[in-house]
């Protein structure tokens, strides 16, 4: 199965955690795909049959500015991904109250439009408590595998 990761980072974070994530999956058999800067054209060529994004938060629960152009360029042209599954894996700092993970909602409120199967609950990983964001989605990469082989 081909699995396209697509990431969005401010400090890069999200991405040490989206490039730990592809590495999991391909030792797990699968064809995973990241380019942190990936256009939508690129992300079609890969032909993705599952997706994964792993973003933080910036602003006022806004999208970092490096997934911005993916994120307005898949929302405005709609590709044919529905029934296609997904999950979302988001970074943010819960001192900012209501926009806490915010950019992984966007990516959700996406996912919704496109007809993409959540497969799991989205992953709120917390600034504040955690040191090895890489390490503390291990357990949930971990169901992601296990809901893509099922």
């Amino acid at each position: 199965m081909k699995i396209a990761i697509l990431s969005g980072s401010v400090y890069g974070t999200a991405e040490e955690v989206a490039h730990h994530a592809e590495k999991l999956l391909k030792e797990a058999g699968f064809d995973a795909w990241h380019s942190p800067r990936a256009q939508l054209a690129d992300v079609q060529a890969f032909a993705p049959q599952a997706f994964l994004v792993v973003t933080s938060t910036t602003g006022m629960g806004e999208l970092p500015d490096n997934l911005q152009p993916l994120y307005f360029a898949i929302r405005d042209h709609l590709p044919a991904w529905h029934g296609l599954p997904g999950a979302v894996l988001a970074l943010g700092d819960s001192s900012y109250g209501d926009t806490f993970c915010g950019g992984g909602e966007q990516v959700r409120e996406l996912y919704a439009e496109l007809g993409i199967c959540e497969v799991l609950p989205m992953l709120r990983l917390d600034a504040s408590e955690t040191a090895s964001p890489e390490l503390d989605a291990e357990p949930w990469l971990a169901d992601f595998i296990s809901a893509l082989k099922a």
